[in-house]
């Protein structure tokens, strides 16, 4: 072939004795670049076919490269003898007796001892061994390195230089863990060949890591190509961040402008989503995320916005942080900079916007080693946009970038909790219109939140990921979500637990210890809790099993036990009494609900109509993903209990148990997909119980569609099991307009975080075993202090509605509202009282807890609590105990710095009362007399005694 100046082009494809596919690439000459391209072209065959290992070797004479791929997975059999690997023995032997230089980084260890060895070596492969086999000592170095990852999702790195034979060039080695390996193949490559590394030889070999999945071990001999290749320690920071960045980063850092970096094209990827939300509201089409990032790196432009990138970096780099004078000179100049020579106005307002954010970021994880993402714990006010009408500000929010999601975490008290959910969009379109919204979708489901975690210590949070898995099979799609739940959940746990590691690395300018729980929502899986809580224990939070809720062992999970529903099904029971004057036991009544049998709130309200009412609650109407079940009789009860039971959709409802004048829709036809889509506002039901389906389906655009043709309601009231079902603006005009009475969502569904704060509870004060132990007493007691919460609200709601006038929601609002500005007077309050002052109040805690957790553990929550947890506590338990018995006007009409006073000596008069029902006993009064004065002092006592009206 040489003689006859002719270059050799060949692929083979052969498979090995155990079935695996190995593929071999001949390719003439040994340029820069040439495995990276054979990499992005055949790297990946298809889901069924992972890569396994990989070959690669050059020609001392650079005339011919010989790649080999090997797809497919590793049988069991045939697994190499332990004696064969005698060579890898020896030397862990002499390493533990202390015989090999330390300069080696080989040094005693639990992991070279002969029994962890041998477990080790039974993971790996057999041609793994081998080659071990004959170099122990890079076997043993690359046990290190999987020592580091394993159990985790990260990436170690060991470089050093290569023997004398191969002057000047290195091995570099890296494990990643719990990572595609051609992937990782594939970033390796990339990154090696944008710092002018060729690769000379390569071997990828795949070793098992337990339930934490696969961790893929690359080796390569790089030679550099250029004097001015990038530093050797620089190298080994990208190669631990590279598994971790956007796409869009990788295209900005790597293709466009290398001399970027990785972390300059992190910091304005990030911004650039950051920003989407907020100027999207401004002007969309300007605005889009594509246009954006166009515009701030246009030629023309990226030295400027690289300058603030500068800023973000010396602002927030733990071994010299700018200065405020020095901060505030540098962005000054920049500003004005802008100003004078950027002539775009809409680049100008991208750039200025970019130094806004930090000026509003109080703290980043930009300098952790180890990070998955990079967050931001902004400022609210960095999300105000231009024009928004005013709304409540939240108490923080944590911004997260990472590859292939953008995730907010948004909160309105110091100490908060809300869950945590995975938005999805299957095409481009949806991506792009969740992008411009997120932060607001956000921002509503905590404030809901916020508004219906009136009863507990927490206040309202929540965590939206949008995770971009547009055109991925399902397996992909599945990998994707699962990293970034784990990205997004370790960024929050880098800007607030507090270990040698963060106080070393992150400059706090925000200068207060922070404490967040999380909860499951929208696709987050029971492997995504563990992971949490592990990692969570892992990196050093004060109490891991709290961090997330609904653990499968020691939680309570809410769809197994239906709390949701159970705190909906009060406010159902109340308003049809109060509002259609149907009481639900005696008189049937018809209900439709968006939400499937599968579904965690619809379901179980299901089970529970079926529960209370039997064939009273003629259930004529239910929709989700699949389709629309309809009956103006009602669906059969027990056919609608076997797909509850079965965890079945809508669509596999049996035809044989439809009436004649039943019909049953499903989405595989377009008919089908508009009966499902219309049925919430088709079907004549006295209650509308919407228990599933995205916010704000109905609004302002299309509530008119849930009107008759006379005007009035296709349902005269409205239970919101589902959060944000319909808008504020369009419950108001279904009320002005057609007296629909609506039960908001922040009182009707409350009980799921209500039962995740006992949750937490537990956490912190019973140990997993006890908690299991115990479990069916605690759950029995959390459900009836929820019902008994719902039932309190109820009354007070309706009681006030039919009072006061206005819309219910409003109502609601206000209650909220009430009990959250007591919460927070006696919080402030609780702070100037001596420590025996507030131990006089921890009755009031005590009360908060269900019995079982307090009878077991009380005696130790001061060791297990955080103060301000406690303290937190017993101000939401007394102001919402205020509210719901004297109502929202009383607390209302007083001054807001005599509130918190006025609700501690009403704690004493509640106790004055208490002896005086005790002395009314044991008095010689008539006991009609008794009960008497007894309903008088219950229901007055307190408050006449306060002499406040």
């Amino acid at each position: 072939v040489k003689d006859a100046n002719m270059d050799l082009y060949l692929n083979l494809q052969s498979h090995l004795p155990d079935g695996r596919q190995l593929m071999t690439f001949i390719r003439p000459g040994t340029k820069p670049g040439t495995l990276l391209d054979m990499v992005n072209e055949f790297t990946h065959i298809d889901d069924y076919m992972p890569l396994c290992r990989i070959h690669v070797f050059s020609t001392k004479d650079e005339t011919m490269s010989l790649n080999m791929f090997v797809y497919g997975k590793r049988s069991k059999q045939g697994l190499t003898p332990l004696e064969s690997a005698s060579s890898i023995f020896e030397l862990a032997e002499s390493i533990q007796r202390g015989e090999v230089p330390a300069e080696t980084g080989l040094v005693p260890s639990p992991i070279f001892e002969e029994e962890a060895l041998e477990k080790y070596i039974k993971q790996c492969p057999n041609n793994y061994i081998r080659v071990g086999m004959d170099q122990p000592m890079r076997f043993l170095r690359q046990r290190q390195l999987f020592e580091v990852v394993s159990g985790t999702d990260g990436t170690a790195v060991h470089i050093d230089q290569a023997d004398a034979e191969e002057l000047g060039q290195y091995w570099v080695d890296v494990a990643t863990a719990n990572s595609l390996p051609q992937i990782a193949l594939q970033q390796l490559c990339q990154l090696l060949h944008m710092h002018n590394f060729d690769v000379v030889k390569a071997r990828l070999d795949i070793i098992e890591d337990g339930d934490n999945g696969n961790t893929s071990m690359l080796r390569m001999l790089v030679n550099p190509c250029a004097p001015d290749t990038v530093s050797l320690s620089a190298l080994r920071a990208e190669i631990l961040r590279v598994k971790w960045l956007d796409p869009s980063t990788m295209n900005l850092a790597f293709v466009r402008y290398p001399r970027l970096g990785f972390a300059r094209g992190e910091i304005i990827t990030a911004m650039c989503s950051l920003m989407h939300p907020v100027l999207a509201k401004e002007n969309a089409l300007a605005f889009s995320k594509a246009n954006i990032l166009e515009a701030v790196t246009n030629e023309r432009f990226i030295d400027y916005t690289s300058s603030i990138a500068d800023i973000f970096l010396d602002r927030f780099n733990p071994t010299n942080p700018l200065d405020d004078l020095e901060y505030e000179s540098r962005c000054r100049n920049i500003r004005e900079a802008i100003e004078n020579d950027v002539e775009d106005r809409v680049t100008t307002e991208l750039l200025l916007k970019m130094l806004d954010i930090i000026d509003h970021t109080l703290k980043t994880n930009i300098y952790m080693e180890n990070r998955y993402a990079l967050a931001f714990r902004l400022d609210p006010k960095v999300m105000i946009a231009k024009g928004e009408e005013k709304r409540e500000l939240p108490y923080g929010i944590v911004f997260v970038h990472g590859r292939r999601f953008n995730g907010y975490q948004v909160r309105f008290r110091d100490i908060s909790r809300g869950g945590m959910r995975l938005v999805t969009p299957k095409s481009s379109e949806l991506y792009a219109l969740e992008s411009s919204r997120q932060y607001d979708e956000c921002y509503g489901l905590a404030f809901a939140q916020q508004l219906k975690n009136k009863d507990i210590p927490e206040g309202g949070s929540k965590a939206v990921v949008l995770i971009e898995s547009v055109d991925m099979s399902d397996s992909s799609k599945g990998f994707v979500m699962r990293k970034s739940v784990k990205a997004f959940t370790d960024c929050l746990l880098d800007l607030i637990v507090e270990t040698e590691e963060t106080q070393k690395n992150i400059v706090d300018l925000y200068g207060k210890k922070e404490v967040l729980y999380l909860g499951p929502d929208e696709q987050v899986i029971p492997e995504d809790i563990n992971w949490i809580i592990k990692r969570a224990a892992y990196r050093g939070y004060q109490t891991p099993a709290a961090f997330m809720s609904s653990k499968p062992r020691a939680g309570i999970n809410h769809k197994e036990f239906g709390v949701t529903s159970e705190g909906v099904n009060v406010y159902l029971d109340v308003a049809l009494k109060r509002v259609l004057n149907i009481d639900p036991k005696v008189t049937p009544f018809t209900v439709k609900i968006t939400g499937g049998p599968d579904g965690d709130v619809a379901g179980n309200e299901m089970k529970i109509l079926m529960r209370e009412y039997g064939e009273n609650a003629k259930i004529i109407g239910i929709a989700d993903a699949s389709g629309c079940a309809e009956d103006p009789d009602g669906l059969d009860h027990g056919e609608l209990a076997r797909l509850v039971n079965q965890v079945l959709s809508i669509e596999h409802f049996d035809p044989k148990k439809l009436s004649s004048k039943a019909v049953l829709h499903k989405v595989d036809t377009a008919e089908g997909i508009k009966a499902r889509n219309s049925m919430h506002n088709r079907l004549e039901a006295d209650a509308f119980v919407p228990c599933g389906g995205r916010p704000g389906t109905i609004d302002i655009s299309n509530y008119h569609h849930f009107l008759r043709e006379d005007g009035s309601p296709s349902s005269k009231l409205v239970v919101e099991g589902a959060n944000l079902f319909i808008t504020n603006e369009a419950r108001q005009k279904l009320f002005e307009e057609a007296g629909v009475v609506i039960v908001k969502d922040s009182s009707a569904n409350k009980g799921g975080v209500i039962t995740s704060s006992y949750e937490i509870c537990a956490a912190m004060l019973l140990n997993e075993d006890d908690f299991f132990k115990h479990k069916q007493e605690i759950v029995s007691e959390v459900l009836e202090k929820l019902r008994g919460l719902a039932q309190m609200e109820a009354e007070l709601l309706f009681r006030e509605f039919e009072n006061f006038g206005g819309s219910l929601p409003e109502a609601s609002q206000v209650i909220s509202d009430c009990i959250n500005a007591a919460t927070d007077a006696l919080s402030l309050a609780l702070d100037s009282l001596s420590v025996e002052d507030r131990e006089t109040l921890m009755p009031l805690f005590r009360s908060y807890l269900p019995k079982t957790i307090a009878d077991l553990s009380f005696e130790k929550v001061h060791e297990c609590v955080p103060d301000q947890y406690i303290k937190n506590a017993i101000s939401s338990c007394l102001a919402s105990k205020l509210v719901y018995k004297e109502g929202t006007k009383f607390v209302a009409t007083q001054q807001p710095e005599k509130l918190a006073h006025i609700a501690l000596k009403y704690l004493e008069k509640e106790k004055e009362i208490a002896i005086l029902l005790e002395s009314l006993e044991n008095s010689d009064l008539h006991e009609e007399e008794k009960k008497r004065v007894k309903q008088l002092l219950e229901a007055g006592g307190a408050r006449t005694a306060l002499q406040v009206f």
